[in-house]
């Protein structure tokens, strides 16, 4: 860890909080995973020695919780009190983010496992039918091995799927990948999109027609970009 020689209580912070991928990892720790695995899953470019590092040193820190889950091998991280506090403030850089800098995003932030795993954690289950859904992504431009996707939404649960979990399909999205990120971040509509020719459905009209009941967008859609001179010059084309 490295260390600001200062006292104030913002520096101390930082000296926890500003390792590269630390807010990543916290990010997925307040959004419910709980295993390594499933933050790697959010996380998917942080090394598997790094996230250990990370973890460790946010449990030594007093910010998180380490035990034996229920299988009694795996490990099962939870946020402490001093964890569960820094909700508002992942919550509050979520915020200036879309604000402020999401004019930056360029091609290889583009990132299908993330957008794909931030989608599962967001389905409103409540808003679909009791019975099992399968859902199915295909992205046209995603990387070789992370085109084909499957939600499988039963009981409440959301599972996420890269090969075929064997289940009929009820609703099939093509689109590519940065068209359905835009839709995510609500620079885009679904509706606008389809219109466009930028996403095709098929499968049950119902699931078409209550889509956007179900389905997103991100939480940090709603935040609207703020006016400033490097609006607009973003590498990523609309």
């Amino acid at each position: 860890m490295k260390r600001y020689g200062q006292f104030c209580p913002v520096a101390k912070a930082a000296e926890i909080l500003t390792e590269r991928w630390t807010l990543l990892v916290l990010r997925e720790l307040i959004m419910g995973s709980r295993h390594y695995n499933d933050i790697r899953r959010g996380v998917p470019l942080i090394s598997p020695s790094v996230l250990a590092q990370r973890l460790r040193m946010l449990e030594q820190t007093g910010i998180v919780a380490c035990s034996r889950g229920a299988d009694g091998r795996s490990s099962e991280y939870t946020l402490k009190l001093a964890g569960s506090e820094l909700e508002p403030v992942i919550q509050a850089f979520g915020i200036w983010g879309q604000r402020w800098v999401r004019d930056r995003m360029n091609e290889e932030d583009l990132d299908a496992g993330l957008l794909m795993w931030d989608i599962h954690r967001n389905i409103r289950t409540e808003a679909l039918p009791g019975n099992r859904i399968v859902v199915y992504f295909e992205f046209t431009d995603a990387k070789k091995g992370m085109k084909r996707w499957w939600l499988v939404i039963e009981n409440g649960e959301v599972d996420l799927c890269l090969k075929d979990p064997g289940h009929d399909i009820d609703l099939a999205v093509f689109t590519d990948l940065h068209c359905f990120t835009r839709i995510w971040m609500g620079d885009v509509s679904l509706a606008a999109a389809r219109s466009s020719g930028k996403v095709r459905l098929e499968g049950a009209g119902r699931l078409k027609q209550t889509m956007t009941q179900w389905f997103g967008p991100s939480p940090f859609a709603a935040v609207k970009a703020a006016a400033t001179p490097a609006q607009g010059r973003s590498s990523v084309a609309a």
